[in-house]
């Protein structure tokens, strides 16, 4: 610049990525904050699913017990608290997906290239939290098939 014209007076000097980091830096802290709760928000889910199987499963011990003395095997024991799980889960995806689209106007503005109704987006959530509720399921699952059936039995 000092070669074209020595009487520039030049304040200022940015790159272009300088530029571009001052011009998108809320929609950058939005990002970060979005996902930094989303996280916490499964982390949230696992363990509260975790804990309300886990409760379940210990309050129906009895029960267990009793299955299985009657010869239910252990993945049959398994499928039942699993698919209970599972229940769970498709009640909060419902519940979740009819929010989520309710809400979806008040974040239209901070959404880049991604539609407020992007369906892939919703499977993608939901397949995640499926599996997030399968592995705080499975835990109990397993609990559930160890319980001895002569101690269930004579608990009560």
């Amino acid at each position: 610049m000092r070669t074209i014209d020595p009487a520039v007076a030049i304040s200022r000097v940015l790159t272009m990525r300088g530029i571009v980091n001052r011009t998108i830096w809320q929609e950058r802290f939005f990002a970060t904050l979005f996902a930094v709760f989303g996280v916490l928000a499964l982390a949230l889910a696992l363990v509260g699913l975790y804990g309300v199987m886990a409760c379940a499963v210990s309050r129906r011990r009895h029960e267990m017990g009793i299955r299985m003395a009657m010869a239910a095997g252990a993945g049959t024991i398994q499928r039942m608290i699993l698919w209970q799980s599972g229940q769970l889960v498709a009640g909060g995806l419902l519940a979740g997906t009819m929010a989520a689209v309710a809400l979806t106007r008040i974040l239209s503005g901070q959404l880049y290239e991604v539609k407020a109704t992007d369906p892939e987006t919703y499977f993608a959530v939901a397949v995640v939290l499926s599996l997030t509720a399968l592995a705080a399921g499975y835990v109990p699952a397993r609990k559930a098939t160890r319980v001895d059936p002569m101690l269930a039995l004579r608990e009560e």
